[in-house]
């Protein structure tokens, strides 16, 4: 997800008034995080996000500022206030662990895991969660203002990725950053938003990618431990890309070039939705081993035709 070619950034016009959100993670859209969800919009079991496309789940209220791996987290992405205020409350006690395996943590009427509610001006409030154990630096009653570090994305809480959920809430009611009035009238390309600076919000792309001697599992891509490289008598070389938001009707292209500039490569057609996905593609090493020299990843995300992501790496074989 390092190169965009295309994105898709419907939040053009800040609302009126004197609010404005900034940035809560420290980190670059686009880069080294993405938006994997909005706010759901359908009061039905449908979904809906604010460009009326499936970034969301069924209820969602907030916005989910997702890491590529557990990697990622655990190097420590620092949570932000996003606007001047005062914490109203605070958790910093529960655990990080993903509500993936069979030893997760009943987290009922606790799903928000370690979290921090801030209060602002006109009955505006935002609340962070899935704060790491022990990350949080502010307590009750102190006054914050908007870029203040205030705690750690984590595992905390009822998650299966490292993210923060961003909740903002206006007189107890919830609001979407990106879409203030909650009228759906899509495509538009300038609803009223509280974003200071412009959000990009793509409708899916790539998160990653990398390089192994054998298809990698899920788990290794989403852990972080399956961009390896390879040697010249690795197994095999497999490049893959992990990629968010993908639609029936996408493909995914898996490149690699070797210093000769020969190169192989596979496209994969994208059958069903899915909010988050892996696609792999290698051979066999040579008899021989691998010649030495410099190897190029390239992975491509396409929707109607259209590039909607790119992103490559380069490697080194001895």
């Amino acid at each position: 997800m390092r190169k965009l070619a295309l994105i898709t950034s419907l939040a053009a016009t800040q609302a009126a008034g004197d609010f404005a959100l900034q940035m809560p993670v420290d980190c670059t859209l686009g880069d080294t995080c993405y938006i994997q969800q909005f706010l759901d919009h359908d009061p039905s079991r449908g979904t809906q996000d604010f460009m009326c496309g499936d970034l969301t789940y069924d209820g969602h209220k907030g916005t989910d500022f997702a890491l590529a791996s557990r990697a990622d987290q655990a190097a420590g992405v620092n949570v932000l206030a996003a606007a001047d205020g005062t914490v109203m409350g605070v958790r910093n006690d529960m655990k990080d662990v993903l509500q993936t395996g069979p030893d997760a943590p009943d987290v009922s009427d606790r799903e928000c895991g370690n979290g921090i509610v801030i209060r602002h001006d006109g009955g505006y409030e935002t609340q962070y969660c899935h704060l790491a154990q022990g990350s949080v630096t502010v307590m009750a009653g102190q006054q914050i203002s908007a870029g203040d570090i205030i705690g750690q994305i984590g595992l905390s809480g009822q998650t299966q990725f490292p993210h923060l959920h961003l909740s903002l809430r206006k007189n107890g009611k919830p609001v979407d950053p990106f879409n203030t009035n909650g009228v759906q009238s899509c495509p538009d390309s300038d609803v009223p938003n509280l974003w200071q600076d412009d959000i990009p919000t793509p409708a899916g792309g790539i998160i990653s990618i990398g390089m192994f001697d054998a298809v990698p599992s899920f788990d290794a891509v989403k852990a972080g431990t399956a961009d390896t490289g390879v040697t010249s008598n690795s197994p095999a070389m497999v490049g893959w890309g992990q990629l968010f938001g993908v639609r029936v009707g996408d493909d995914v292209r898996v490149d690699i070039t070797a210093p000769d500039g020969s190169s192989f490569g596979h496209t994969v057609d994208i059958t069903r939705d899915q909010a988050r996905i892996f696609r792999a593609f290698g051979k066999r090493t040579p008899q021989g081993g691998w010649p030495a020299g410099i190897y190029r990843l390239d992975v491509t995300h396409r929707r109607d035709d259209t590039v909607l992501d790119h992103d490559s790496a380069s490697y080194r074989v001895d």
